[in-house]
This record gives structure tokens, sequence and C-alpha cells, in this order.
């Protein structure tokens, strides 16, 4: 695959096992490897780039964050690519959190992460995130702010009935990777589109992409990549949109498919 110059890997299941805060020592050295061969190594995740705090000692170049909702440079500073949830969305969400006991986390553009309750949801996913403490306040003080990325605690059914999207976040989606929370991005916002976003800034063709990925929200990007590769502990629909499946992140995933594919 000597036509691959650009790879973009989400982290948690993907890049660093679940219950682990960086990524295993080989796929350090492994993308290092790679890059010195002059292929860019990018991160495509759900978390804000405040929250990405788990990459260890790897080095990148650049970060597609909040689901394809604001891409960065190196840096983590100076921004790319930035779309946010309409604001009438929030004007009504602020509404709505002062009538309903699901915890909902507001992610704006400047990181200034808050959640406006908590429950034993967010308890059960800040231990298997290892998420840092967010400040708890009512949405309302973001009003007028910049939003790139909500989360919805409770289970699909819970959000369903709570007429969260069908009353509420009319100009958004959500896509899930955790049987907990879903991630709701404004429409149209995808880790693919970050891809694009990132590849025309980069002046890289699509047909030179690879990405790794575990989780729902990763099927948009592993379509779109002209690879995509799914790690062995992804959910059974990720792997089905893959070209090629690789071992689990706990069994030198990320080392086997950059083997499998004449990348090491």
């Amino acid at each position: 695959m000597g036509n691959i110059k650009a790879l973009f890997f989400d982290i948690d299941g993907t890049l660093v096992p679940f219950g682990e805060h960086e990524p295993p020592k080989e796929v350090v050295e492994a993308l290092a490897e790679v890059r010195g061969k002059g292929v860019k190594v990018f991160i495509a995740t759900g978390r804000h780039i405040n929250w990405v705090d788990n990459l260890g000692t790897l080095e990148t170049d650049g970060f597609v964050t909040a689901n394809g909702s604001l891409c960065l440079e190196p840096d983590r500073k100076t921004v790319i690519y930035k779309h946010c949830i309409p604001p009438e969305d929030m004007d009504r969400l602020m509404d709505f959190s002062h009538r309903s006991e699901m915890p909902i986390v507001a992610i704006p553009a400047d990181g200034e992460i808050i959640i406006d309750k908590e429950d034993e949801n967010v308890a059960l996913v800040k231990e298997m995130l290892n998420m840092p403490t967010v400040r708890i306040a009512p949405l309302d003080i973001l009003r007028g702010k910049e939003i790139v990325q909500l989360m919805a605690f409770g289970s699909e059914e819970a959000r369903m009935r709570s007429g969260l999207f069908d009353e509420v976040l009319h100009g958004c989606e959500a896509t899930s990777w955790n049987p907990y929370f879903c991630d709701i991005v404004p429409a149209g916002s995808d880790k693919s589109v970050g891809i694009d976003m990132m590849l025309a800034h980069h002046g890289l063709k699509l047909e030179e992409t690879m990405a790794f990925g575990d989780g729902g929200n990763d099927v948009g990007m592993l379509r779109h990549a002209h690879v995509g590769v799914a790690m062995g502990n992804a959910e059974e629909a990720v792997k089905a949109v893959a070209d090629y499946v690789t071992t689990s992140v706990t069994d030198h995933g990320v080392v086997n498919a950059l083997r499998h594919f004449g990348l090491l």
C-alpha cells in the first residue's frame, strides 16, 4: 500500500485499550516509524481536544475531534475547521434540561466543558474513560457560545422517549459508541467530514487514506477512507463496513494491520 499517505485513528478501543490511559509502546514506536517514512498520522476522535489526554508520547500531525466538528493543528489550538450546534437547538435544550433528569454535557469550541447534572451512568463513563472532572453547571451559562458537541446520558430508549431529538435538537444527529451515552453533533458532522477538511488542509487525496476504528461513530469514517480497518474488538456493524478486520486492540491490532498493508 505504497500510496497511503495519511492514517486516521480513533483513540478509545483503537489506539488505547479501554481501561488503559495511553497507547501501547509498540503502537507509539510503529507510528513514529510510519511518520518517518513520510506518512501523516492523524487522530479522529469523539473527544474534545481538552479530553485528548491519553496519547502518552504519541506524536501526530493533527486532530479531528468532537466527531468531526472541530479539527485542529498539532498545536491543539489552531482551528482548521469548526461546525457548531444551531443556536436555536441550544435554546430549546436549555429549557429541556430544566425539566429532564437526563445528564447533558455541552462541549464549547473553547473547551470550557460543563455537565448540567450527574447520575450513575455518568459515574460509570468517567471511570471507564478516565475522564477529567467536569464542572457541574446549568447549560444556560453557555448561552451565546459556540457549541461543537453534546453528550446525552442514559439508554437509547430513554433518549428517544424524552423527545430530545423529535422536539429539541432538530439540527443535530446522534452517534453512539458506548451503551451509557451518545455523542450529539451538528447535522452533517461526522469523522468523515473531518477527514475531508484535514486532507484539503494538507493537500492530500482521499485515495491516499487509511482509517482505523472500533465503534459506531467510526462507521462513516471507515466507509469513507480509501481503506477502512476495523479492530478485532469492534462492534459487528463496524466490521461489516470495513475493508479489513485486524486483531484486537489488546492483541497488536494496529501494528498487525500496518504490517499487513506493508506500512511497516
